[in-house]
């Protein structure tokens, strides 16, 4: 079994040392409280400034922690608090929906599934935990994307790859889309990620108000849809119970 690599160690060394210092710390400093040679603390430091774990202070010259460690961190906490809050609303949805539910959050520009509860049947199901959705053909994705600014930005005037025939590829459409997401407090898609499949998704708030994630079902269309292809007002409504439910836990004030 291989050993221990000593270059990451040293490295995680110096970004705990970082953490628990309250100031800015320089090459010098940090190599003499871990015992390491300038050059050797140098060199790691560089690295990690390299990949955005720590940054240099123009004024002084000394390091501290960088922004993407932090946006780690952060994001770590966010994804872990929201499927542990969320789990137990989510299994109640889906026994009363019948159907699958999901539950997601923004992750480089795709929908990324941290939690999924299997429809309650005896059908042949897969896990989908992990998987990363496309923003405009889900109805999760289009519930994050009409709540934050930055991710619609990213899309605008960018050509969106189509998943059928029924899938949004034009920014100017998905934005009417997602004004109407905001109006309604609800996303859907239609045969736009898979025929024969549609999903309805609410935005889950936080702190502030703020989107953290979305809870969504998803099923045959013919379950979920009437015919003429609008979704079921009493799915619509176990679905916005639910993450009206998930927001409180996470101390949203409004939803």
């Amino acid at each position: 079994m291989p050993g221990p690599v000593q270059s990451i160690e040293r490295a995680a060394a110096i970004l705990r040392l970082l953490a628990r210092s309250s100031g800015r710390l320089g090459v010098g400093e940090i190599a003499k409280s871990l015992g390491l040679a300038r050059g050797t603390a140098h060199g790691i430091i560089r690295t990690l400034e390299r990949v955005g774990f720590v940054e240099q202070d123009e004024a002084s010259g000394k390091y501290l922690l960088g922004p993407q460690l932090l946006h780690l961190g952060t994001s770590y906490l966010d994804v872990n608090e929201l499927r542990s809050r969320a789990i137990n609303w989510a299994d109640a949805l889906a026994s009363r929906s019948g159907e699958a539910v999901r539950i997601g959050t923004l992750l480089d520009g795709k929908v990324l599934v941290v939690h999924h509860v299997f429809r309650p049947d005896d059908t042949l199901q897969s896990l989908d935990v992990g998987a990363l959705l496309p923003l405009h053909a889900t109805a999760l994705g289009k519930a994050l994307l009409a709540h934050d600014a930055n991710a619609a930005t990213s899309i605008d005037g960018v050509e969106l790859e189509a998943f059928s025939r029924r899938t949004i590829t034009s920014s100017r459409d998905l934005v009417r889309a997602l004004a109407r997401v905001r109006d309604l407090g609800w996303a859907s898609e239609i045969e736009e990620m898979s025929i024969g499949e549609a999903g309805i998704a609410a935005p889950i708030r936080g702190y502030g108000g703020l989107v953290v994630g979305a809870i969504g079902v998803s099923g045959a269309v013919e379950r979920l849809c009437d015919t003429k292809g609008v979704p079921d007002p009493a799915l619509v409504g176990y679905l916005r119970d639910a993450a009206r439910a998930v927001s409180r836990d996470l101390g949203a004030s409004r939803w």
